[in-house]
């Protein structure tokens, strides 16, 4: 009787913080929605507030005018999140399936060398001429897709912990005792069963896709290859050096004097962030159990 006590107050109280927890990450994003459909000179004026005294969609309206742009830079983060995606989990899973296999010679050193890897790099200015100059990939697609986000280590060994800790051995021998080659394991075995892990990672690399501007931003001065993350930055800075320069002002139409710069920052960080709400939770299940069980120490 007196342990039934203490676990359903030790329940009250994990569900009192977790309640508390969540209010804390959900509250952000409703102020934010809500200073985006706030009027200008209200939130100059008041702040942010979660109860608006006008409301106002001078915010939308003004990317509704790029909205050409706009579904452009959204095809491309589109195309360069699913494909760098697909190849992020196929080289991840690929990579990781002979790391588990103990019978691999060299196991311990390639794992190492990855884990190096996590640890230790070239630097920015090396990559950027590797890239540019041997690789010769500014400007093109491939700038968004192959630059510090087409595999990672971390993925990787996690995957590998998932494998080795999830899947028994004997299946695998049973596998290839009945006539299966390793490709053959690999695709009807390896991959059906480490669907959660590989959601997971899947997860991690497409919000990393997603959100990523910085290889925008040091390959492209091309705009027609600008992702969503690249083409609102530059929004943003257009919007900031021509409210900040007086001159420049004066000399464009009044429409233009007047930009909602405030609003405009929260309207863009809403339509950044709203396709994600809307995949996320498809993938929540998987992503619960996939990193659970790929952090298990084999």
């Amino acid at each position: 009787m007196i342990r039934s006590k203490s676990n359903m107050r030790f329940q009250i109280l994990a569900n009192f913080i977790l309640i508390l927890f969540t209010i804390f990450v959900i509250t952000p994003f409703i102020l934010l929605i809500m200073s985006s459909f706030t009027e200008e000179s209200t939130l100059i004026r008041n702040g942010y507030s979660f109860f608006p005294e006008k409301f106002s969609l001078e915010a939308y309206a003004y990317i509704w005018k790029n909205a050409s742009k706009i579904m452009r830079a959204y095809g491309i983060t589109i195309l360069v999140t699913v494909v760098g995606t697909a190849v992020n989990v196929i080289l991840s899973t690929m990579i990781a399936y002979p790391l588990s296999l103990e019978q691999l010679p060299g196991r311990r050193a390639i794992t190492f060398y990855l884990f190096f890897t996590m640890l230790f790099s070239g630097g920015l200015v090396p990559s950027y001429l590797l890239y540019s100059n041997y690789f010769h990939i500014k400007n093109t697609i491939w700038a968004l897709i192959v630059p510090n986000l087409l595999l990672s280590a971390m993925n990787v060994l996690l995957i590998r912990t998932y494998i080795s800790t999830s899947i028994p051995s004997a299946l695998f021998e049973a596998a290839k005792v009945d006539g299966a080659g390793e490709f053959t394991v690999f695709f009807k075995l390896v991959i059906p069963l480490s669907k959660p892990i590989i959601v997971t990672m899947g997860t991690f690399a497409g919000l990393g896709y997603w959100n990523d501007w910085t290889n925008g931003l040091y390959y492209l001065t091309d705009t027609k290859y600008y992702s969503i993350q690249n083409l609102l930055n530059k929004m943003i800075t257009d919007i900031q050096v021509l409210s900040s320069n007086s001159s420049m002002a004066s000399q464009a139409s009044s429409e233009m004097a007047k930009l909602p710069t405030v609003g405009v920052r929260m309207a863009i960080a809403v339509v950044a962030m709203l396709p994600i709400f809307v995949v996320f939770p498809f993938l929540q299940k998987y992503f619960q159990k996939g990193i659970a069980l790929g952090a298990v120490k084999g």
